[in-house]
C-alpha cells in the first residue's frame, strides 16, 4: 500500500517519513553509502578540536574538575564519552609502545616462573583500555569511601576516573615515545607526572581549595592500584593451584 501512495516509512520505528529525517526517532530516509569521504568524516569527528578528543583534552588539562562535574551534572555534549576516552587514550599508548618498541615499564610481573600470574599481567599489559577500566572500579571504591561526605555515587566517580586516567596514559605515552625516540629513560619521569596528575585531579574535582583533597586523592589511586594489581596475584596464584590439583 505504501508502495502504490508513493508513501516511504522509516526503517527504524516504521513511521512514515515526509522529508530526509523520520520526525520520530530521527533516522535518516536513505544512509549515505560507505565510502572515502565517510570514514574520514567518522575520524575527524573523533579527534576534531570542538567537542572532540582533542577538545576534550585540552579541558581536562587546563579545568578537570569543572569540565567533569559540568559533565556529570549538566552538559554531556561538549566532551567525548568518558568510556572511548579512556579506550582511545591507551590504545594510543599500545600503538605507541609497540611501533617504537619503548621498554614498557606500566606494568611488570618480575622475574616469575612460568604461572599464571604472569599470563594474567600479560593480559594487562596488552589490553589496557579494558585493564585501566577495571582497575577504575577499584580506585573508586576507594574514592568513595575517603570521599563519603560528598553526593556523587559509584557510577559518577567511574566517569571521573575514565577521564583523568585517559590522560595519565596519554602523559605516559608522550614521555615514551620521547624514550622511543631519544632512547633516553623517560618512561619513569612519565609515571611520576602521570600519577601527580591524576592526584590532582581527582583533589580539583572534589574541592581544590582543601590540601587534603589532593592528599586523599593520592592514597585512593595507590590504594586503588594496589587492590586490583594484588586481586590479578591472588587469582594467578588459585588458578595455578587449582592446575596442579
Amino acid at each position: 500500500m505504501s508502495e502504490q501512495t508513493g508513501e516511504t516509512r522509516c526503517k527504524s520505528c516504521q513511521s512514515e517519513i515526509t522529508g530526509d529525517f523520520c520526525s520520530a526517532c530521527g533516522h535518516p530516509k536513505t544512509l549515505k553509502r560507505i565510502d572515502g569521504n565517510y570514514i574520514a568524516s567518522e575520524i575527524a569527528s573523533v579527534v576534531n578540536f570542538e567537542k572532540g578528543i582533542l577538545f576534550t583534552i585540552k579541558e581536562l588539562l587546563i579545568r578537570p574538575g569543572k569540565n567533569i562535574e559540568t559533565f556529570i551534572r549538566e552538559d554531556r555534549s561538549r566532551l567525548v564519552k568518558p568510556l572511548i576516552f579512556l579506550i582511545i587514550c591507551s590504545l594510543a599508548y599500545t600503538i605507541a609502545q609497540q611501533y617504537l618498541r619503548f621498554e614498557d615499564g606500566y606494568v611488570a610481573a618480575g622475574e616469575m616462573e612460568d604461572s599464571a600470574v604472569l599470563d594474567l599481567f600479560a593480559w594487562v599489559q596488552q589490553n589496557y583500555g579494558y585493564a585501566n577500566i577495571l582497575m577504575a572500579v577499584f580506585v573508586a571504591l576507594w574514592i568513595k569511601l575517603f570521599f563519603r561526605k560528598y553526593q556523587y555515587n559509584f557510577f559518577e566517580i567511574l566517569i571521573l576516573l575514565c577521564f583523568v586516567m585517559g590522560i595519565g596514559m596519554l602523559i605516559f605515552t608522550l614521555f615514551g615515545v620521547v624514550e622511543g625516540l631519544t632512547k633516553q629513560s623517560m618512561l619513569g619521569l612519565g609515571g611520576i607526572f602521570g600519577f601527580g596528575y591524576i592526584c590532582f585531579a581527582i583533589g580539583n574535582f572534589f574541592d581544590k581549595k582543601r590540601i587534603m583533597s589532593y592528599v586523599k586523592g593520592l592514597f585512593a589511586y595507590l590504594l586503588g592500584s594496589i587492590t586490583f594489581f594484588l586481586l590479578l596475584i591472588i587469582l594467578g596464584l588459585v588458578i595455578d593451584q587449582m592446575s596442579k590439583a
